[in-house]
C-alpha cells in the first residue's frame, strides 16, 4: 500500500477515494480499522472513521489505532481527510486529529486545504466559500452538529490547536511546487508549521500535492489528493488502471436524513418525478410511532425508486433538538436509518443511496460490510461502491449531488450509465 488515508467519516472517505481511482489507483474504502492485513494490491487504503463529532480524546485514539493499522501495510505517506466546508468546532476534531498524527509521524510542516473547486469549495486568502458565498452565508452556519461560523479557516483551527497557523497564499500556489515548499519551511522556522493553503483551481490542487510529495502528513478534503497519484507514479511505483466497474441488477432504494440545501432540492426533484417517497418525522421516531419496520415494509412494496427521509428545514430540526437534545435525535435518526438499511437489504434491496454524513456513517455501520470497492463517479465527490457479490451503495455527503442525483445514482450503481 503507497498511500494511507484517515477519513473522519464515511461518505467524505468514499469522495476521497473516487478521486484517488480517477488518479489510476486501486482503492479500497474500509469501515473502520480492519482486523487483517490488506490485499497486497490495494494501491490506497482509506480507513473511514465516525470521528468528526464524538468527543475529541476519542477521535484523536481512533485515528492513531488507524495510523498504527496503515503505517504496517507499508504505506509512504499518510493523507488525514475532513470535510470540505471544514466542519468542526472549536474543541476539535480536525486540529487534534491533525496534532496526533504529526506527533505521531514526526511531521513538521503540514497542509491544510479543504477545497474542492468541482464542487464550489474554494479557499482564497485563509477563507473558505461555497460558491460565490463565505462559509458562514453558506448554509453551513446552521449545521445541527458543527455549525461553521466563521469562514477564516486561520482562526478556526487557531481555536482547536496548540501549533501556530501559517498560510500559503494564492500567489505562491500559482508560483508552483518549489515556493509552496519554500513558503511552508519559511511558515514553519516563524512557529506556524499548520498552514491553510489557498486554492481556487484544480490545479492548485495539483501543485499542493506535488510539494507535499515528501512529507509524512497532509490533511484536506478530498480535492488535496488530486496531486498525490502522480508522484507515486513518477517514482515508478504505481502502473496501470483499476479493474472496469460491474453494475447490479435489482431493486433500489434511498435513505435520506441530511438536511443540506442540495438535498432538500433533491428531495423536491424526486417527488416532482412521481417518485414513491415517505417522509419520517423526527417526533415519531423518538416516541417509537415510526419504525424501521414499517419504513422498510413500505419501501419494499413500492414500485420505482422509494425514498425514505427525513430532510426538514434547519429550523425545523433545531426545534426538534431543543426539545429533546441534539445527541438523542441524532442517535435515534441515526439507529433508525441503519436498521432501515439492514431489512430493505434482507428483503432484497440490491443498490442503495443514502444522502447525508451521519446518515450514510450509520447505515455503513448498521450493513457493516467491511470493505467498499470504489468505482466509477456518480457525480463530483460520490462514486459507485461495490460492498459484495450482490450490494452497492452511493453515500452522498448532504451537500453534494445534482437536483436528479438519486436517478442518476441508480443507474450508475445498475451499470447502465457511467456520469461523466
Amino acid at each position: 500500500m503507497l498511500l494511507g488515508c484517515i477519513g473522519d467519516d464515511f461518505t467524505g472517505s468514499s469522495d476521497l477515494g473516487n478521486t484517488l481511482v480517477k488518479g489510476g489507483m486501486r482503492v479500497v474504502q474500509y469501515c473502520g480499522i480492519p482486523d487483517a492485513p490488506a490485499d497486497p494490491a490495494v494501491a490506497a487504503g482509506i480507513v473511514a472513521l465516525k470521528t468528526r463529532s464524538v468527543a475529541p480524546e476519542e477521535a484523536v485514539a481512533q485515528s492513531l489505532r488507524a495510523l498504527d493499522w496503515l503505517r504496517a501495510q507499508g504505506c509512504r505517506q499518510i493523507l488525514f481527510k475532513y470535510c470540505s466546508t471544514f466542519d468542526s468546532t472549536p474543541r476539535g476534531n480536525i486540529g487534534p486529529v491533525a496534532e496526533a498524527l504529526a506527533d505521531a509521524l514526526g511531521a513538521g510542516a503540514v497542509i491544510f486545504c479543504p477545497a474542492f473547486p468541482a464542487t464550489g469549495r474554494t479557499v482564497y486568502q485563509g477563507h473558505l466559500f461555497v460558491g460565490d458565498r463565505l462559509l458562514s452565508e453558506s448554509g453551513m452556519e446552521a449545521h445541527p452538529l458543527t455549525p461553521m461560523t466563521d469562514p477564516d479557516l486561520r482562526r478556526c483551527l487557531a481555536a482547536q490547536s496548540r501549533r501556530g497557523i501559517g498560510h500559503v497564499p494564492a500567489a505562491t500556489v500559482w508560483a508552483g511546487a518549489p515556493a509552496i515548499r519554500a513558503r511552508l519551511a519559511e511558515e514553519a522556522r516563524a512557529g506556524r508549521p499548520f498552514a491553510i493553503a489557498d486554492a481556487i483551481r484544480d490545479e492548485d490542487l495539483v501543485a499542493l500535492g506535488m510539494a507535499a510529495e515528501d512529507m509524512p502528513l497532509i490533511t484536506g478534503g478530498s480535492g488535496i489528493a488530486l496531486g498525490l497519484p502522480a508522484n507515486f507514479r513518477r517514482r515508478g511505483l504505481l502502473a496501470g488502471q483499476p479493474a472496469g466497474w460491474r453494475g447490479q441488477a435489482g431493486r433500489a432504494a434511498v435513505l435520506s436524513g441530511s438536511c443540506s440545501r442540495a438535498t432538500r432540492g433533491q428531495v423536491a426533484q424526486h417527488v416532482a418525478r412521481g417518485e414513491p417517497r415517505l417522509e419520517i418525522d423526527p417526533e415519531a421516531v423518538i416516541a417509537g410511532q415510526v419504525t424501521p419496520r414499517a419504513a422498510a415494509d413500505w419501501a419494499l412494496a413500492q414500485p420505482g425508486l422509494p425514498l425514505v427521509y427525513s430532510s426538514a428545514d434547519p429550523q425545523a430540526v433545531r426545534a426538534v433538538q431543543d426539545r429533546h437534545g441534539s445527541d438523542l435525535v441524532a442517535h435515534r435518526l441515526e439507529a433508525f436509518f441503519a436498521e432501515t438499511a439492514r431489512l430493505l437489504v434482507a428483503g432484497g434491496v440490491t443498490r442503495l443511496i443514502t444522502a447525508g454524513g451521519e446518515t450514510s456513517g450509520a447505515v455503513v455501520e448498521g450493513l457493516a460490510p467491511g470493505a467498499l470497492e470504489i468505482g466509477p463517479e456518480i457525480a463530483p465527490g460520490v462514486p459507485a461502491m461495490r460492498a459484495g457479490d450482490r450490494l452497492v451503495l452511493a453515500l452522498k455527503s448532504g451537500n453534494f449531488g445534482a437536483p436528479d442525483f438519486f436517478a442518476a445514482a441508480a443507474a450508475v450503481l445498475a451499470g447502465e450509465t457511467v456520469a461523466a
